[in-house]
């Protein structure tokens, strides 16, 4: 035990240290970054939870002394805490109760595993948005300004139409030069000129790009959190098979490695994404909070499709090809296809028809 809490600490620093180069803000710092929760995923998987607790204190006492606490919080709350949860859970079993082999566990099952994946994920947003800006009136204006400057690119690429121009007053619009020119408009008493609607017109005509470019940005900052939330949930995801396989690669791997095709995701996951629909709707961070999880559980959805899709294909004539079409077509159209695997793992989890039966049954 006091061997997995020593090399759980040295890990912990070493994901302290990924963590930490973030602040030279170069693309290097941004890709080790990223790998930061990699290490106490291995000591977890590889040693045993408490090893990846011994981590996640040792980062956070390393960052709280030698950068700051904020940041040692940050670490804490969004990467170590759930990395260390996710090697739990995937190390939980019990003895099998059907009595078929003596000694047999029944390990933590993969579908449970991927519902947590996505409800860790949307926490871990909302913990590191909380620690950010603890009012939610702050938070909601630093999207709102993310947006703006994303829409100000799309606007610059093309994606977005540009403010119209105006040609100068004093030039015929086109089409209309052979058209003879308007008597002039006479004063009215004490010299001002009458109101033209035109200009009312001219005004609205220049405030609907921006209108849709403002209102384009102000639909982002509301999805926000399902987006963060959805890409945290495949990272989370790709983290703990990358670890898995390091740590299975080491021999060092705790649990058999499991049918990942035959993943699915219990039916309560359907009840959380209703109960997340309804949450939603409510303002401030419970709010952010239902939308987190709409973006993670849709991820997780879909990485079920993805799964279903895998195992259904099996001993199919031209799976290769199915497989490899499925892979680039979501390539191509840029996550679109994303929505049919959503819809393809809800409808999985709801029929249940892939999960084995009981013993005994027709």
């Amino acid at each position: 035990m006091t061997k997995d809490i020593s090399v759980g600490a040295g890990a912990g620093l070493v994901a302290a240290l990924l963590f930490g180069v973030l602040l030279k803000g170069s693309a290097l710092a941004i890709l080790l970054y990223l790998l930061a929760p990699l290490p106490i995923l291995i000591v977890g998987l590889g040693w045993s939870h408490r090893a990846a607790l011994a981590a996640v204190v040792s980062g956070a006492l390393a960052l709280a002394l030698f950068a700051a606490p904020s940041l040692s919080l940050a670490f804490a709350a969004y990467l170590a805490i759930p990395a260390w949860w996710l090697a739990y859970l995937a190390l939980l079993g019990r003895p099998k109760a059907d009595g078929t082999a003596d000694g047999a566990i029944e390990w933590y099952p993969t579908g449970r595993l991927l519902a947590w994946v996505a409800g860790t994920a949307a926490l871990a947003f909302i913990a590191i948005a909380v620690i950010a800006a603890p009012d939610y009136d702050t938070f909601r204006s630093q999207l709102s300004t993310m947006s703006r400057r994303i829409v100000q690119v799309q606007v610059q690429r093309g994606r977005i139409p540009p403010p119209a121009q105006n040609a100068p007053s004093n030039e015929a619009p086109a089409g209309n030069a052979e058209r003879p020119a308007e008597p002039a408009t006479p004063q009215m008493q004490g010299g001002e000129q009458p109101k033209s609607g035109t200009t009312g017109e001219t005004k609205a005509d220049e405030t609907k790009p921006d209108d849709l470019a403002s209102e384009v940005a102000d639909a982002l900052a509301s999805a926000a959190p399902a987006i963060a939330a959805q890409g945290l949930t495949i990272l989370f995801t790709f983290y703990l098979w990358a670890a898995a396989r390091i740590v299975q690669i080491s021999g060092r791997l705790l649990r058999p490695w499991p049918d990942l095709p035959s993943t699915m995701m219990p039916r309560s996951a359907l009840l959380v994404f209703a109960a997340a629909l309804t949450l939603a709707m409510v303002p401030g961070y419970p709010g952010a909070l239902g939308i987190a999880l709409i973006g993670a559980f849709s991820a997780a959805f879909a990485l079920q499709g993805l799964a279903a899709f895998h195992d259904r294909s099996r001993g199919r004539p031209g799976r290769f090809a199915l497989l490899a079409g499925l892979y680039v077509l979501l390539f191509l159209t840029q996550g679109v296809a994303m929505l049919a695997l959503i819809l393809f793992g809800i409808a999985d989890t709801a029929l249940d028809r892939r999960r084995p039966k009981p013993h005994g049954d027709a």
